[in-house]
Formats: C-alpha cells, structure tokens, sequence
C-alpha cells in the first residue's frame, strides 16, 4: 500500500533563535526535500506576527506545520504555544516542540498547552537531521494535514 504525496507544499514555520539550530533544519529539509517551504522566525514576537500576517510578514502564508522551540527571547515558546492554541483561528495548526529541554515539566506543560508532539533535539547533528526528518516524514506522509481555510 502507498501512500499519496500532499496536493502541494507544505508550509513549516520553524520558530527558533539559535543560528546552529536552523541550520541543521534547513539541511536536513533540504537533504529530504519533498517539496516543504521553510520559513524561519528568530522570536516570540516575530512568531505571532508570522501567524497574524503582521508588519514585515503581513503577506506571510499560513503554515500547516510549526516546529517550536521553547527558549526564545521576547515570547518565550510555551507563551507562543499558548497563544496559538486558545486562538480558534490558529488551533487546528500543528504545533511540534523542538527544544534541547527533556525537563518532565516542560514536556507536561507542552501537552497540557496542546502541543501536538513533543521532541527534544538530539546533540549529535546526524541523529538531529534525522530527527527533523522524521518530523517531515511523518507530518507529509503519514498524517493529514487541514488545509488552511
């Protein structure tokens, strides 16, 4: 049984202030290209003008995907994943935590806010492309994603 490619593009918000971090990401969707748009935020604030198409982003696309990271400057990620998940407008958006964080708490207060995966980042930078990939695979060719309405 094989399972049928999106209709089109899917499109990743990675929200994440460390240089190195996005990188890898970028590498690792690049090495796994099926076709994703990457967009990259470096901040709280900056997220939520991606996700209300404010300011510099007001022609921004609305993302079928979010990776997250908890540690940003301004918003911190847990105050992000809050906001995204109370708003009806944004709720139906998958969220994926992506953080170095394995604190039992940070994980709990994830899913109690709604995050619909929770994954710390490996160290090392195969097992980290291997991560993003996998977060790709699943996400576009595993799941159904709601189209953006």
């Amino acid at each position: 049984m094989s399972t049928s490619p999106q209709p089109h593009p899917v499109e990743v918000l990675l929200v994440e202030d460390d240089a190195g971090d996005e990188l890898m990401t970028r590498e690792a969707f690049e090495d796994n290209r099926i076709g994703n748009t990457l967009h990259v935020v470096r901040d709280g604030l900056e997220a939520l003008d991606f996700l209300y198409q404010r300011g510099e982003h007001a022609e921004a696309p609305r993302p079928d995907l979010i990776l997250l990271d908890l540690n940003l400057p301004k918003y911190d990620g847990r105050q992000v994943l809050e906001k995204i998940k109370s708003d009806s407008d944004l709720s139906h958006i998958p969220v994926v935590v992506l953080t170095t964080s394995a604190a039992e708490e940070d994980i709990l207060r994830s899913y109690k806010l709604h995050a619909n995966a929770y994954v710390t980042k490996p160290v090392d930078l195969d097992q980290f492309i291997k991560a993003i990939r996998d977060i790709d695979d699943f996400f576009v060719t595993v799941v159904k994603l709601p189209r953006a309405f």
